[in-house]
């Protein structure tokens, strides 16, 4: 790895869906764990801005509700990597990875592999990304996209220093299982950190889900995890 990265992995408290203060709710929750984690970048899981709620109206970058998490970028120095419902300008919608900085937000990523009820509203992304930030070399991913192990082989081809997604377990130990087995196998499958921000507690359409977010290091081993509660925050320093 060229160099150093302090990365945090949020799991922020998700407001109810389909409220008018839905995504403002949740951005103010953003800006205050990018405060409180001091950290370079700050990852969130999927479709955190809206909560999982497939019927959540498309987040325009320049939305105004998104002032105090740019504002708190902007005095802290990080990155956000937050998630929302996305439209082009050809109206095709994407679930979204939007990079949050002091300057703005844009869409920096689109899922690929969407599944179940997302196929009847949303496109999938064409291609994989890599996001460098301080040299450090970021493959994206949302959910499904973890749990396919072809997408990491197609985004490390690219080269990666660290694998990071943005997802959404359910609570079963079955399912805390699978994220756990999904992160270390990438991490060891391609000799890089994997980074995981996971929803905890209720999200949208899920009344809850399973926390644990974390990191596992480039031979598989997990290295720091949340607990299943929301609200929790896990800050590393890669390598």
């Amino acid at each position: 790895m060229p160099a150093s990265l302090t990365v945090a992995v949020a799991q922020p408290v998700c407001e109810e869906p389909g409220r008018p203060d839905t995504v403002s709710g949740n951005a103010a929750r953003h800006a205050a764990a990018v405060r409180e984690a001091g950290a370079r970048l700050v990852v969130f899981p999927e479709l955190s801005l809206t909560g999982y709620d497939l019927t959540a109206p498309a987040l325009d970058p320049t939305d105004a509700r998104l002032a105090p998490l740019i504002a708190a970028c902007a005095e802290t120095g990080a990155t956000a990597l937050a998630g929302a419902p996305a439209a082009d300008a050809d109206g095709r919608e994407y679930i979204v990875t939007m990079a949050v900085t002091g300057e703005g937000v844009s869409v920096v990523y689109r899922k690929m592999r969407l599944h179940g009820e997302e196929l009847n509203r949303f496109t999938a992304g064409d291609a994989p990304v890599v996001l460098e930030l301080d040299g450090v070399r970021l493959g994206l991913a949302i959910c499904a996209d973890a749990a396919d192990p072809t997408h990491a082989e197609e985004t490390a081809a690219l080269g990666i220093d660290a694998y990071v997604a943005s997802t959404l377990y359910g609570p079963s130990p079955e399912s805390a299982a699978r994220r756990d087995e999904h992160l270390g196998a990438r991490a060891a499958a391609h000799g890089v950190w994997s980074v995981l921000s996971t929803s905890a507690g209720a999200s949208g359409d899920f009344p809850a889900a399973s926390g644990g977010s974390g990191f596992w290091a480039p031979v598989g081993a997990p290295v720091a995890q949340a607990g299943t509660a929301p609200g929790g925050l896990v800050r590393a320093e890669l390598p």
